[in-house]
């Protein structure tokens, strides 16, 4: 097998990752992505002339060797995460909150100077705009005597190798398979936690970080809810808070949660967090290309990094990739790209055989 005609299923930080360093091996693919639009759970929101909102992946640490060289690479920036030396810990719904020291960080976060999104937009420019799919959500995959085909709502695509890059519990339970994938790969991944599905992110724009000076923050640490977390989001002099919600929360209205995240922040701020530019919010339960609800509830990071995600199937020409498979960090943008790098190793092995 002489550079085969490899798909690539999702094009998000892993998916474009592989399209990316096959096109340096000069291997083609094609990616297929279910989405209008690149990136999966890389998310940034850009309000016009307001700071661009992370509702995706944000952080990571200098321990996140894999995507610091990526990044590095690609010539892309790190900025660190504002913190201040100050936040507010509201324990109980009966005492107000409290201002109190932030102690130094140890290992303090980073985020990505721009936007998350830099490193989909810089990846996607590299590569072929027309072997780049949108609209194609994968529905059944079958082999055939001399390869893969790959069914969507619109087409039907031929491969000799496909790598799928979705959470494996949305892998094995959209999609239909002629033949099925072995028992135990269907149960592990059927019970595998697929990372930011519970999340709910909320963010809000404002003219001027009112929350920098010495009697406030914009460290937020809450047990009453329904913000759990809120943190500076701040770049190029726009301003931002943006948070965690309390899963509880998916299955109320979006107005009313926006309703229910003023009231809180009214508590730490008074009226001034009512000088808001804009509301966003990101409710990950209600992604269907990312999330479908576990039967039972498994626990965070359960099966992630599992080996039975790293071997290929279907006489070697199917691939699972993605960040719940990483050996390493997997659910964070660290393990996407480790996976990519894996899958890439794999692909080349399967084509040197």
């Amino acid at each position: 097998m002489s550079k085969p005609d490899v798909l690539i299923m999702g094009g998000g930080l892993t998916g474009l990752l592989i399209a990316y360093l096959l096109q340096r091996e000069g291997v083609p693919s094609t990616i297929l992505e279910a989405r209008s639009r690149l990136g999966g759970r890389i998310h940034t929101m850009r309000p016009a002339h307001e700071a661009p909102l992370e509702m995706g992946a944000t952080w990571l640490g200098k321990k996140h060797h894999h995507v610091l060289n990526l990044l590095d690479d690609l010539d892309i920036e790190i900025v660190k995460q504002y913190m201040g030396t100050k936040g507010f810990y509201e324990p109980m719904s009966v005492t107000p909150p409290q201002l109190v020291d932030l102690p130094p960080a140890d290992e303090p976060s980073y985020r990505i100077a721009g936007g998350t999104e830099s490193i989909i937009t810089t990846l996607a420019a590299h590569l072929d705009e027309s072997r780049i799919q949108l609209n194609q959500p994968v529905k059944a995959i079958l082999k055939t005597g001399t390869g893969l085909e790959i069914q969507t709502d619109t087409d039907c695509f031929t491969s000799d190798i496909v790598v799928s890059t979705l959470p494996p519990k949305l892998l094995v339970e959209t999609i239909q398979w002629s033949p099925s994938l072995p028992n135990e790969l269907m149960e592990i991944a059927s019970k595998t936690h697929t990372w930011m599905a519970e999340s709910i992110k909320v963010a809000l724009t404002f003219e001027k970080p009112f929350w920098r000076s010495s009697e406030s923050s914009g460290t937020i640490f809450s047990n009453v809810g329904p913000v759990t977390e809120l943190y500076d989001h701040s770049g190029n002099n726009r301003y931002a808070l943006k948070g965690f919600m309390n899963s509880a929360y998916q299955t109320v209205p979006p107005e009313r949660r926006k309703q229910l995240v003023l009231e809180q922040l009214h508590r730490f701020y008074g009226h001034k967090a009512d000088s808001f530019l804009s509301y966003r919010e990101c409710v990950w339960a209600h992604e269907p290309f990312t999330f479908t609800p576990y039967q039972p509830p498994v626990v965070p990071h359960q099966n992630n990094g599992h080996p039975v995600f790293r071997q290929p199937y279907l006489d070697r020409r199917f691939l699972i990739a993605g960040s719940e498979t990483a050996s390493e960090f997997p659910g964070y943008m660290d393990g996407a790209v480790e996976s990519a790098n894996h899958a890439l190793s794999q692909i080349i092995d399967l084509i040197s055989g």
